[in-house]
This record gives C-alpha cells, sequence and structure tokens, in this order.
C-alpha cells in the first residue's frame, strides 16, 4: 500500500473516496458541444432563416425548455446515483393528463399531477433506501407501472384548455439555462458532489453508505417534478391530439443527452455547461431533421446519444479522476528511517564463544527476563 494511502485513510482500489476530481475534461468537452451546436444553428438557419425567428423561435425554445427539464431530472438522478427511467412515462402521462384536463385551467391540471409524481417519486425513494438496491431497477419498475396508465387511451386525445406556453418562452428557456448553469456550478463544490453522489459505490455494492437518503429522495422527487413540467408544456404546445404511447423514447433522450453533457454514467461526475449546451445541440438537430424530412425515429435519436454519451462518460471518468496528493506531487517519496533500515530484533552476537555467552548466543530480546514467554 502506497504511503499516501496510509496517510490519508485510504486503501487499495478506494482512491476515489478521497481528492477532488478534475475539471478540465468536463470544460474541454463543453467547448466540442459548443462548436457542435453553433454549427447546427448554422445549418438549420442555412436551410430555413425564418426557423430562428419568431413565431418558430417561440417553439423552438418551449421544446428546448421541455427536453431540457427532462435531461437536467435524467442528469440530477445520474449523478445521485439512482437514475431514474420512468421520467419519459411521467412526461407522457402528464401531457395526457393536461389534454383530457387543461379545460380547467393550467393550476388545476397541473397540481394533481406534480402531487402525485412527487408522492410516488418518494415511494421509490424509500424503497430504494430500505433495500439498498440499484435506483435504475426500481424506477424502470415504476415507468412500467406508469406506461399502464399512459395506454389506457385507446385514441389520441385532443388538447383542451387554451394556454400557451409561447408568450412566456424566453422567460422559460431563460429559467431552464439559469437551472442548469447554477445546478452545474453547484454540482462542481467537493462537498456537494460527494453529498451528492453519495450513492456511488467505489467497492461491494451491497454495503450501505452513509448519508444517501436525502440525495436519493431530492433528485427522484425534482426528476418527476421536471418531468411533470416538460409534459405539460409539450402537450400546451402541440398542435395534434397526444398520441397514447409508453414513453420510453424521452427517457432515452432525456439520459442520452445527460450522458453526452459530461455527466457520468456512474454518478458523482458532471460539468457545469454541459447541460445547457447539450439541451441546444439536441433541440436544434430535432428540428434540423424534422424540416430536412429525414424522418428518423426518436428512439434511433436516443439510442444513437446514450451510445455516444457512453463514450463521453468514459473520457470523463478516464480524464477527471480524483487527484490526489501523489497526482499533485508525483517526484516526493519519503525516505525510510535510517534507525529502522537495518534494524534487526536478533541481540548483539559481540559476547565471547565461551560461558554464558555462548547459551545465550542468538536469543531474541522478546525471549529475555521481559519476553513475552513470562
Amino acid at each position: 500500500m502506497a504511503y499516501d494511502d496510509v496517510a490519508f485513510g485510504r486503501t487499495a482500489g478506494s482512491d476515489d473516496d478521497g481528492g477532488r476530481d478534475r475539471l478540465g475534461v468536463h470544460l474541454g468537452w463543453e467547448v466540442v458541444l459548443l462548436l457542435g451546436a453553433a454549427a447546427l444553428g448554422f445549418l438549420l438557419y442555412r436551410f430555413d432563416p425564418a426557423a430562428l425567428r419568431r413565431p418558430a423561435l417561440d417553439t423552438l425554445l418551449i421544446t428546448a425548455t421541455a427536453i431540457g427539464l427532462l435531461t437536467l431530472g435524467a442528469g440530477l438522478t445520474l449523478r445521485a446515483g439512482v437514475p431514474n427511467l420512468a421520467v419519459g412515462p411521467i412526461a407522457l402521462a402528464a401531457s395526457l393528463h393536461f389534454a383530457e384536463n387543461g379545460d380547467r385551467g393550467l393550476v388545476k391540471a397541473a397540481v394533481p399531477a406534480l402531487v402525485i409524481a412527487a408522492g410516488g417519486a418518494v415511494v421509490i425513494g424509500v424503497f430504494i433506501l430500505a433495500l439498498h438496491v440499484p435506483g435504475w431497477v426500481a424506477t424502470l419498475g415504476a415507468g412500467l407501472g406508469v406506461i399502464v396508465y399512459d395506454q389506457l387511451r385507446t385514441a389520441p386525445v385532443p388538447v383542451q384548455g387554451g394556454y400557451d406556453p409561447s408568450n412566456q418562452a424566453f422567460f422559460l428557456f431563460g429559467a431552464f439555462a439559469l437551472l442548469a448553469v447554477v445546478g452545474g456550478a453547484v454540482g462542481a463544490l467537493e462537498s456537494v458532489r460527494r453529498k451528492l453522489g453519495a450513492m456511488r459505490q467505489p467497492t461491494d455494492p451491497a454495503r450501505r453508505r452513509r448519508g444517501v437518503a436525502l440525495p436519493v429522495l431530492a433528485s427522484l422527487i425534482l426528476s418527476s417534478v421536471f418531468a411533470v413540467a416538460a409534459g405539460i408544456l409539450l402537450a400546451a404546445q402541440s398542435t395534434r391530439p397526444i398520441v397514447p404511447g409508453t414513453g420510453l423514447e424521452w427517457t432515452g433522450i432525456a439520459l442520452g443527452t445527460a450522458l453526452v453533457a459530461g455527466t457520468s454514467a456512474y454518478g458523482r461526475r458532471g460539468g457545469i455547461f454541459g447541460t445547457l449546451l447539450a439541451v441546444v445541440a439536441m433541440t436544434l438537430f430535432l428540428d434540423y431533421a424534422d424540416r430536412r424530412g429525414f424522418n428518423i425515429a426518436l428512439f434511433a435519436t436516443a439510442a444513437c446519444t446514450i451510445g455516444g454519451g457512453l463514450v463521453v462518460t468514459r473520457l470523463v471518468e478516464t480524464y477527471g479522476r480524483t487527484l490526489t496528493v501523489a497526482d499533485a506531487e508525483p517526484d516526493w517519496q519519503p525516505d525510510p528511517p535510517a534507525e529502522t533500515a537495518t534494524w534487526r530484533a536478533d541481540m548483539p552476537e559481540t559476547w565471547s564463544a565461551s560461558g554464558v555467552g555462548a547459551q545465550r548466543r542468538g536469543e531474541r530480546w522478546d525471549d529475555g527476563p521481559w519476553g513475552s514467554s513470562r
């Protein structure tokens, strides 16, 4: 075991528990995301300049806000080590609920959905904490239950009510952008990052870790609430009836975008501006593909995005690994004490070969009159 491991109370294989993560890989990748988003924006503007002008811009911003809320929820639960695979089905359920009850007003239609989603998140969180099981399995089961609700409809549901979020498009997108950047900055703090990602297991997954209750519950509740808000926005701006389905394609889009943003699939690690830039890039790509008539299924887009996100996760884990004392001061090595370099427990054999000295030759200090045998 290395000297620095002993000094800082770490054991072999558990260096992930100490030090601080490197953020350079996140900042470098966010520059790539910025260039990618700019390139997609240029392609969209070149193909159809009206796409980046109002009123089309309002629709684009609302879509970006909805995708952003889903991505925020997915990224938050990823960093907490309990990825919420139910965000897509929850968003679709919220869309169907709002389509059926939108004529009652935004507040009366949204509050029941928010309460049910938050309550369900608490139940799933307690289940995860009580049994100490992987969050993705529990949330997948919850998502399947929500899909049952989604598929109780046998036909598309027309959207009722007159709520139009396009008038608040810039405000809503600005609120999402602020949440994404502030959340990323706060998550970069060592204390917050380690508290939030306490569920990440560097050793035995059966060992219960302390201090995970609040991050698990908070991340699941917020991700479910964000999913409800995203579903309502998607339904409110839709000009077509809401089609029943599974909603899992939106789970794939959310998780894939969060991974591409630089959030590690293992939990805890993530960037600052990555979520905002990845959401902008994803929104521009979906709009550009739709205007060009590529007819790419959301499931296909989600699958490719998750695949690319896993590559980003490997980059983040490889080059964003914990910065330890050995990394910071690679040239320093402790010298062993001079007294202990050649010290032995045998008594000095300088006595004569006759008499008592010959009889006691080779005895150890422990075997004397004060030794353990007495």
